[in-house]
């Protein structure tokens, strides 16, 4: 249970939508634990001719909008599942905050996005097999000598996006932090990523939690306003999360990763937009809490 100071933020210009985003997170919640019972499986999807999934927009590189088109690693990995599929793949950009519980209510037949693994996720959802590393690390201003290390974090207020993986596991932060004789300083949530960077660049947050490949991304593109700090979680996977009604769609989807692997294609993407392919990722889909937590403990160092 956490028991640190968590808040929502409130940008004048953004106010409504961050009530409404505060609004739907019990919602969201709620949702999470409710059985995905309308979802489709494969041969309805094959007999209606077409598959829908939900995408988001405001998650590089995994998705975003660059020059009004959406681009990133799920939307070049969209294009090959076009030119795999039997079936047409019809495509929603949704928001995040409302994009999994679309998916678990039937609205949609899975998600593809750069969607972590959690324990609360795989009671609701399967995962296909891992795309990409999901550890968590703090991103700090350049300039800010004061991080080196965990125990610097202590005290600091952090931005994290609500409803996220990254705002679940922030309890191992609280654990590493107690270690070193630190408390965990207030969290602000922010509805999408792009607003928390900007309070942190401008000195409202001291620093900002996110996974290892947005993380590198966004170091690389801006080295001289943000700086990569240490790690605050154990390791994690980034993987397509599809309901557990679903277990046929769920074989397909692996089908489709696993010649994705077999042709280098992935290598390639992930190179492309990661900036680093990932060989060692398990490679069966991950569908129960028990398997998630071997997996993390096996990959501990």
């Amino acid at each position: 249970m956490m028991r640190f100071p968590i808040r929502q933020a409130t940008q004048p210009s953004r106010r409504l939508s961050k009530l409404f985003a505060t609004a739907i997170t019990g919602t969201l919640v709620a949702l999470s634990l409710t059985s995905s019972a309308f979802a489709a499986d494969l041969p309805e999807i094959e007999s209606r001719g077409s598959l829908s999934v939900a995408t988001e927009d405001n998650y590089a590189p995994f998705n975003y909008i660059e020059d009004g088109n959406a681009v990133g690693f799920n939307a070049d990995m969209l294009v090959e599942l076009r030119q795999y599929a039997d079936f047409d793949v019809k495509q929603d950009i949704l928001p995040w905050t409302g994009l999994l519980a679309a998916v678990s209510t039937g609205q949609y037949d899975m998600a593809l996005t750069g969607a972590s693994v959690s324990d609360e996720r795989l009671r609701v959802f399967n995962y296909t097999a891992p795309y990409a590393s999901a550890q968590h690390f703090a991103i700090k201003r350049a300039d800010d000598d004061s991080i080196q290390s965990v125990e610097d974090l202590g005290g600091k207020t952090l931005g994290v996006q609500a409803g996220s993986v990254l705002l679940s596991r922030l309890p191992e932060l609280e654990k590493m932090l107690k270690e070193k004789g630190e408390e965990m300083g207030e969290v602000v949530q922010y509805e999408s990523y792009p607003e928390a960077f900007a309070d942190l660049a401008n000195g409202r947050l001291d620093f900002v939690i996110d996974s290892a490949v947005p993380v590198n991304t966004l170091v690389a593109s801006k080295p001289d306003v943000f700086a990569k700090g240490p790690a605050v979680s154990g390791p994690g996977y980034v993987s397509w999360p599809i309901p557990k009604s679903s277990p046929k769609l769920l074989a397909y989807m692996n089908g489709f990763l696993d010649h994705m692997r077999e042709t280098g294609r992935l290598a390639e993407l992930q190179e492309k937009w990661f900036g680093e392919s990932f060989p060692d990722l398990p490679t069966k889909p991950l569908t129960s809490v028990d398997q998630f937590h071997e997996l993390q403990f096996s990959n501990m160092k």
